[in-house]
């Protein structure tokens, strides 16, 4: 579904779209034209339309982000990568004096330095914690002798500010090499792991209505598996007898459905399941409905 714009031409006859197009809508008040993967779109005349077909994506199984979340841990992969990446430069096309690879190191072995001495800084923080507070407030036994942290001899030189981002677009550069290969990224620590998929036996979507303008807005998304999932299979129930129907396959969160709403009031009910190609997975949702019209 596309605006309509005034004076539009329709791409599927060259014509400028007249009044009385079956494939003109009213959408929350802004005119719009269906296109022919839309479910109510109808052909013109003379218009050849091939049998839909669903796009199914191709799957590969999601990786964590390799960045470690506190600070060792960022260190351990700064120091990792600046003491293993030498033996891959000449297999990448790298030079060993490439900036960015000095640059590297130059990160990783600051900030590990200061990592480190900000260890000891806390720790020295916590025994003179305790000393104060014996002090202060008496004890059984003094705390240890306290002292104060000294930065050791040749203590690397500051780097500039964003040692991460710098790293990430390292990174980045690396992995759009044509020899670059999983197993060199899992020997520089830049491949997370991989994420364990849904139990597709079990997933069960989630749905919600409201009413946008004149058509029901139906919310829906992936639950953090858009990589394990193609599509949402829509059926509805418009309460004339005919049960549930198929009414939509959605491959992108929040649908719009534009029937006409009923001059009376009506529940009108949906429910919806998961596809991974030409397949329902999981379980329907629970059954939502709402009353329209009226």
């Amino acid at each position: 579904m596309q605006p309509l714009r005034l004076d539009a031409v329709n791409p599927f006859t060259g014509k400028i779209f007249t009044l009385d197009d079956r494939n003109l809508k009213l959408v929350n008040g802004i005119g719009m034209y269906l296109e022919p993967s839309d479910p109510d779109f109808v052909p013109y005349p003379g218009q050849f339309l091939p049998a839909p077909t669903q796009k199914t994506k191709k799957h590969t199984m999601p990786k964590s982000d390799f960045m470690p979340t506190d600070d060792h841990g960022k260190a351990s992969l700064f120091v990792l990568f600046r003491d293993n990446v030498g033996q891959h430069l000449t297999t990448l096309g790298i030079a060993a004096n490439d900036a960015d690879i000095v640059q590297q190191a130059a990160d990783a072995t600051r900030f590990r330095a200061i990592v480190d001495f900000c260890g000891n800084m806390q720790n020295a923080a916590q025994g003179w914690t305790a000393e104060k507070n014996y002090e202060r407030d008496g004890g059984d036994s003094a705390p240890a002798g306290q002292t104060v942290p000294e930065l050791p001899a040749g203590f690397p030189v500051a780097v500039p500010a964003g040692i991460v981002r710098r790293f990430r677009d390292l990174v980045k550069r690396l992995k759009a090499i044509k020899n670059y290969t999983p197993p060199i990224g899992q020997a520089l620590g830049i491949e997370g792991t991989v994420q364990a998929g849904p139990d597709l036996a079990i997933i069960q979507a989630i749905i919600a209505l409201s009413i946008i303008g004149n058509a029901v807005l139906i919310s829906w998304g992936w639950q953090g598996f858009s990589a394990f999932l193609d599509m949402l299979e829509l059926q509805v129930d418009r309460g004339d007898g005919k049960g549930f129907v198929f009414l939509t396959y959605d491959t992108t969160p929040n649908y719009t459905d534009t029937t006409p709403l009923p001059a009376t009031p009506t529940k009108w009910k949906y429910r919806a399941i998961y596809r991974v190609g030409d397949a329902q997975v999981g379980q329907w949702s629970n059954t939502v409905e709402i009353t329209v019209g009226g």
